[in-house]
């Protein structure tokens, strides 16, 4: 039946795996991504680099192997960083700027209104914040093409990384659902660029890709090698989404953390009206004619802060692990505020803290701090996602953090439920093969639900009482980031306080 070619082209690498029909992955390859910082909270990539990587990546993969056997071809990507592109000649017009980047936060407040901030939630979603693309293109716009004569005739594109990617193979501009719902310009539950949306940022709907299911259609392959021309991409999701896929939950109540850079708590939802404030709504896939709608909170620092505290204490970050692992926090709290805050506190003001600590603290209390705010910040969104879908009894997780065993007692023990780590590593690169095997007719959705997904479980075993103090400690610390009274420990500031 062929082989699946899965491509995850991530912030920091792209990542590739041949999948066979048993769904095993019988060979791997990567590729490593640098980024750029030309001014303070300015974070840029090459897109010519991101597409020599995804090719690089792919030749590694295939190395050895028959080309001729990949049956399809399945993508994920990392979703809110935007670039422009010349539609003619393909060739990109600015540099890719990041989900990171925070450049357009003036912007966001220029734009912020009771009746802007309550449009952008209704219609996209989202809250009106900077890690999202929809303020990234009008900044470009505003840069390159300020009067949008260009953009209003069709003659650039503005899209995330897959249309970029699917770009390189020709045809017409195509974005995939779930990345197009990360942009702040579609009607998330219609799946369509959204025209007040559009207004509201500047942005011509000439200038951007068209909107595809999760399935496509795509354009083929082209330019790949060593594929041959005319493999089909039978499946394109974002890599948060592709990561849920890969884990089999496909029914509300199963949620997932996938955690790296930043971390996206994500699961789906039944009834959008029941959302939280704090968190998002997006499409997770949309296959079968419609989408599948998801509660997401996107946490900006998880793997980021254990770098920083790393090159702070002048450790290596195993070191710093290591040095945490035998150590308690002491009533110390660090709160990673480096670019304010993401879900569910979503406050661009919110500064970095580091609290409770005394002269007694050492550097493995520091340690331990850096290494609890990841589950901390894991288990406002599990909160949130409670309080939107029921009880969440199990918390699927994924990413390189999770390969830390003390990481993950932690995260089950202040989020208060079982967590199970998936024990494959590239789990958004596999939940892209699952998807374009489905399409490419390699599985059924039973032979999907069957395939083997191997887990290592950590059970909660920190007492209520304990668990119940902490929870009320770090929340006291977030609200110093914020600036506001710590007496009050309750959940998530409302949404008129949120990014004020």
């Amino acid at each position: 039946m062929g082989f699946v070619l899965a491509i995850d082209q991530g912030t920091s690498s792209t990542k590739a795996l041949l999948v066979d029909a048993a769904g095993a992955v019988v060979a791997r390859g990567a590729a490593p991504l640098g980024e750029t910082h030309p001014k303070p909270g300015w974070v840029e990539q090459d897109p010519a680099a991101i597409w020599d990587s995804v090719r690089a990546a792919v030749a590694a993969c295939l190395q050895g192997r028959d080309p001729k056997s990949v049956a399809a071809v399945g993508f994920s990507t990392q979703r809110e960083s935007l670039l422009m592109w010349d539609r003619r000649t393909g060739a990109a017009l600015s540099p890719l700027v990041s989900w990171q980047d925070q450049r357009t936060g003036a912007l966001c407040e220029a734009l912020r209104s009771p009746d802007a901030e309550r449009l952008v939630r209704e219609r996209s979603g989202l809250p009106l914040d900077p890690m999202f693309s929809a303020a990234k293109a009008k900044w470009l716009l505003d840069t390159l093409d300020p009067d949008r004569i260009r953009a209003k005739a069709g003659e650039i594109c503005l899209g995330t990384v897959d249309a970029w990617l699917l770009s390189r193979f020709g045809g017409d501009a195509v974005t995939e659902a779930g990345n197009a719902s990360r942009t702040q310009l579609l009607d998330v539950r219609r799946a369509a660029w959204d025209a007040d949306l559009m207004d509201l940022f500047g942005v011509p709907e000439a200038a951007l890709p068209r909107v595809a299911s999760s399935t496509g259609p795509f354009p083929a392959v082209r330019g790949l090698d060593p594929l041959p021309d005319g493999v089909p991409v039978a499946a394109v999701l974002g890599d948060s989404h592709a990561a849920l896929f890969a884990h089999g939950a496909f029914a509300p109540g199963q949620i997932k953390a996938t955690m790296g850079t930043g971390s996206s708590v994500m699961g789906l939802i039944d009834r959008a009206e029941a959302l939280d404030p704090g968190l998002c709504l997006t499409i997770a896939w949309s296959i079968d004619g419609g989408p599948a709608l998801a509660a997401e909170g996107n946490i900006r620092s998880a793997g980021s802060t254990l770098r920083w505290v790393a090159e702070l204490l002048g450790l290596s970050t195993q070191d710093l692990a290591d040095l945490a692992a035998d150590a308690a926090s002491d009533g110390v709290y660090l709160v990673p505020g480096f670019n304010g805050l993401g879900a569910p506190w979503w406050d661009l003001n919110a500064v970095g803290l580091l609290a409770g600590f005394t002269l007694g603290s050492g550097r493995a209390a520091v340690a331990r701090a850096a290494l609890e705010s990841i589950p901390h910040q894991i288990a406002d969104v599990v909160e949130a996602i409670d309080r939107s879908v029921g009880q969440v009894r199990a918390l699927h997780v994924d990413g390189g953090p999770t390969r830390n065993p003390v990481l993950m007692q932690a995260l089950a023990d202040l989020a208060g439920c079982a967590v199970l780590r998936s024990d494959t590593a590239e789990l958004s690169a596999l939940g892209a093969a699952h998807l374009a095997g489905l399409g490419a007719g390699i599985w059924d959705w039973d032979g999907l639900a069957a395939l083997p997904r191997e887990r290592h479980g950590f059970a909660p075993a920190m007492p209520g009482e304990r668990r119940r103090a902490e929870r009320d400690g770090w929340r006291r610390a977030v609200k110093r980031a914020s600036g506001l009274p710590p007496e009050a420990a309750g959940g998530a500031m409302p949404p008129e306080t949120a990014g004020r």
